[in-house]
């Protein structure tokens, strides 16, 4: 049979729909969006990688007054509505546009990337220089801009700006549709220059609010800002979060679109792979999948049938926020992150109010940019309480916390000040270096059953990562030893025998037990006349706690 043709590169609705490419038809939300015709400005936060650029596409193909766009939407769920696509199907002037791609290291670079966003949106509308009517200084003013010349003032002003020049040229007031408004916002507050950033998103904002030439507009993103005011004026203004009942099914796949997508490409016996790997978002009252990797693995079996499933995503976009927590998790934190990856629910308090800049007013904002990113998901415990209970959604998702959040804890647990713990090694001062050793526990991730060979990793990385040469089990004397590390000099050597206690109160007796092994199996005795200091330890490990105790003799 002949497949059905699958993109998944592109985010244009005209370019699927003209291309024939298969369409999971969201056209239901243009009707959902004009019920409430009081409502100027909707606000819509999703996770990345929900569809959002898509939807924002098609709205923008549905309304533009430029275009024809009845074959595009013919045989879909809108064109039954006759009545509607009459009164709003290509009768509207439309400024569309699109943040998403906005970053720089520092101010000035990401600055000027807004200016060529702007200015691209200026040429598109270049016929408005065609208005016999437009004023000469008007005329300076958008030549400016879209020459890339445009003064401060005239780049915060240019979306206000835009929406009276096709006012005027139309006659008819303005449909604005603004992508992923606060893509610039997070970069800036990855690379410090978040208040400049902050002053110019806010004044490009500004054609929201109390703008007689604005019909309606629809704003996405990832965070609800509400703190620093950005959206302080603005007329009817309403947000829908994954929280919100009402745009759910908009936003992601749910059950039923996923079984005809697997019908239709004759992938249906993939279908409880695809649900374990994509499935389990919660957004509103429903349950959705991811649809950049549903369509992506569809793909892939199209392509090869054996594909197994993988994970399509990896949200650099997000990435820096959350490594930033982590940096400065405490251990309740890790505790949690451990909860989650046994496969078991935490309960946290979720703000949807959350700002770039207050991010790490508290610890526990983690939870909620987590949330609201997609890294977890889950529901409110009680109606109107802040605690949620939260879960990882998925495989995909757990293999992303497995591959790249368990690396970050393992990193900042090696970047941790450890002097005090090597001092304490090389003075045989065990107390200390049972002190130190339970620090670097405490801000270490495992969540598998605490067995010998993790706590043998764990020693191991401690000296590795600091430059020590470190050899694991290497056959010497009798047996053995777990650890051996040699000073940076060459000149001393440590020897860790490990070992696992089941019970807390057994963490004495199994560092005798390691103890005594050193001795019967004679342990560093090859290298009494290679180095000038052998010190021979046991130490024992019960989940995050351990005990150290010396060879009383030395070598």
């Amino acid at each position: 049979m002949a497949w059905p043709k699958i993109s998944v590169g592109s985010s244009d609705f005209a370019e699927y729909r003209k291309g024939d490419y298969y369409y999971v038809d969201k056209t239901g939300l243009i009707e959902e969006l004009l019920k409430t015709p009081g409502i100027k400005v909707t606000l819509i936060t999703r996770p990345r990688r929900f569809g959002k650029t898509m939807n924002m596409s098609m709205l923008a193909e549905f309304f533009d007054i430029r275009k024809d766009s009845r074959p595009i939407f013919s045989g879909l769920k809108i064109a039954d509505n006759k009545e509607l696509c009459e009164a709003w199907m290509n009768q509207w002037p439309v400024i569309h546009v699109t943040f998403r791609s906005v970053f720089g290291s520092c101010f000035k670079d990401a600055y000027s990337m807004i200016e060529a966003v702007i200015a691209e949106l200026y040429k598109q509308h270049i016929y408005l220089l065609e208005n016999p009517e437009m004023m000469v200084y008007d005329r300076e003013i958008f030549d400016r801009i879209a020459g890339k010349k445009a003064s401060g003032e005239e780049i915060k002003n240019s979306l206000l700006f835009l929406t009276r020049l096709l006012g005027q040229y139309y006659g008819k007031t303005v449909i604005l549709l603004i992508d992923e408004y606060d893509v610039p916002l997070a970069k800036a507050s990855d690379k410090g220059y978040y208040e400049e950033m902050l002053y110019v998103i806010r004044g490009i904002l500004q054609a929201l609010k109390d703008n007689s030439f604005l019909h309606l507009a629809v704003v996405t993103g990832c965070l609800r800002i509400a703190k620093e005011s950005i959206f302080t004026g603005t007329n009817n203004f309403i947000t829908d979060t994954i929280s919100d009942n009402r745009l759910d099914e908009f936003f992601g796949f749910t059950q039923e679109e996923v079984d005809r997508i697997l019908a239709d490409t004759q992938n249906t016996s993939h279908s409880q792979e695809i649900k374990n790997w994509y499935d389990g978002y919660r957004f509103g009252s429903i349950d959705v999948y991811s649809p950049w990797d549903v369509m992506n693995h569809i793909n892939a079996l199209c392509l090869d049938p054996q594909a197994m499933p993988r994970s399509y995503w990896r949200n650099t976009s997000d990435n820096a926020i959350i490594r930033s927590f982590i940096d400065q998790a405490e251990n309740d934190t890790i505790k949690q992150f451990e909860i989650l990856l046994s496969g078991d629910k935490i309960s946290q308090k979720i703000e949807e109010d959350l700002t770039y800049d207050y991010l790490h007013a508290s610890t526990e904002n983690l939870w909620s940019i987590l949330y609201l990113t997609g890294y977890i998901t889950g529901t409110e415990k009680e109606e109107g309480r802040q605690e949620w209970n939260l879960w990882i959604p998925n495989l995909e998702i757990r293999e992303i916390f497995e591959d790249t959040v368990i690396k970050w804890f393992h990193d900042s647990a090696r970047l941790w000040e450890r002097k005090a713990l090597f001092h304490a090694v090389w003075e045989r001062d065990e107390e200390k270096l049972t002190e130190e050793m339970t620090k670097l526990l405490r801000k270490t991730i495992s969540y598998h059953d605490y067995k010998e060979d993790f706590y043998h990793a764990f020693l191991a990385r401690i000296f590795a990562g600091a430059g020590y040469i470190v050899k694991s089990n290497r056959e010497h004397g009798d047996g053995r030893s777990d650890v051996e590390v040699q000073d940076y000099d060459g000149d001393r050597i440590a020897i860790f025998e490990v070992k696992y206690s089941r019970r807390l109160e057994d963490l004495p007796y199994d560092c005798e037990r390691a103890i005594k092994q050193i001795d019967v199996r004679r342990y560093g005795e090859e290298f009494a006349e290679d180095y000038s200091t052998v010190i021979c330890y046991g130490i024992a490990f019960y989940r995050k706690r351990c005990m150290v105790k010396v060879k009383p003799t030395s070598l």
